[in-house]
């Protein structure tokens, strides 16, 4: 049996922006103490929520360097390390180990794509330059991929590669990657709203957004999966719905910077091409953060 690199609810945090359009360090830093001290059970650094797609490869670095260093060994640091270029990830997820990340997020290629076999050819060869675990990354909304779960089954073959973060949506997908990976591959929701059905199916947590905001009540949510009370679970899952959900009305990350911002945090806004949001939607986010009392 492989070793699980956590369980419960880590946080897909996001890079926090200075005036400037620079990168607030010093914010990051607090978002991910934050964290930390209200039970996120992981710190996920320069995924999608983070705006790795708008870094340079110097900011990428230090992020994740920053991150280790930050967060002390309290809780691991996975470092996102994809790209649609293999010889680039397989650099980047070098650099990644030496800075001393505890694990890799490798997304699919995305915009050329690839085949199945591509797929594990792809993975394949990140797997075979590191010793880190890494775990896969499932997103074909964004990418325009899927992994199937047969090629999910000959990828866990793999020792390192020693899960899949599932954000297809799909839950008859993740009942098939279960029944066909087993042990050999944890599964990690990548969507905030199929935290209880996914890990009624013998995932191990979520890679979540909401943790940006509610750390505390994410991690009750999976832990109580985790201890099979998925009755408490629903209960405290339906009473951040709306919130859950308010966190998706335009595109990710933006809901989730202006909910920080609401909240007091000071984050600054995403960068080029994604933009504010509408006044309207502004106005309905806050409703659903006032009604769970996360903002007066």
């Amino acid at each position: 049996m492989k070793k699980t690199i956590f369980t419960g609810a880590g946080v897909a945090i996001i890079t926090p922006m200075n005036a400037d359009d620079s990168i607030n360090y010093d914010k990051l830093g607090e978002l991910i103490d934050f964290n930390i001290d209200n039970g996120t059970d992981a710190i996920i650094i320069c995924g999608t929520t983070g705006e790795s797609a708008t870094m340079t490869d110097d900011e990428h670095i230090e992020c994740i360097r920053y991150a280790v260093e930050k967060t002390a060994h309290r809780v691991p640091v996975i470092a996102g390390t994809g790209s649609n270029h293999t010889e680039y990830a397989v650099n980047l997820s070098k650099k990644a180990e030496e800075l001393g990340a505890d694990a890799l997020l490798c997304v699919t290629p995305y915009y050329n794509k690839t085949s199945q076999a591509g797929l594990v050819a792809h993975f394949t060869a990140i797997a075979e330059a590191v010793e880190l675990p890494i775990i896969l990354y499932n997103v074909p909304s964004r990418t325009g991929v899927n992994i199937l779960p047969e090629t999910l089954k000959k990828l866990s073959a793999i020792d390192n590669i020693v899960a899949v973060k599932e954000a297809s949506g799909n839950i008859s997908q993740v009942a098939k990657v279960a029944a066909l990976c087993g042990n050999d591959l944890d599964i990690y929701s990548g969507n905030d709203d199929q935290i209880i059905p996914v890990m009624s199916l013998g995932g191990k947590g979520v890679i979540s957004v909401l943790s940006n905001c509610m750390p505390f009540e994410t991690h009750e949510i999976a832990a109580l999966c985790l201890e099979n009370k998925y009755d408490e679970a629903r209960e405290k899952a339906y009473k951040v719905l709306d919130f859950t959900n308010a966190l998706f009305c335009d595109v990710n990350p933006i809901p989730v910077k202006e909910a920080l911002n609401l909240m007091g945090f000071e984050v600054g806004e995403c960068r080029l091409p994604l933009i504010k949001m509408s006044d309207e939607k502004i106005a309905a986010l806050k409703d659903t953060m006032t009604q769970i009392g996360l903002v007066k």
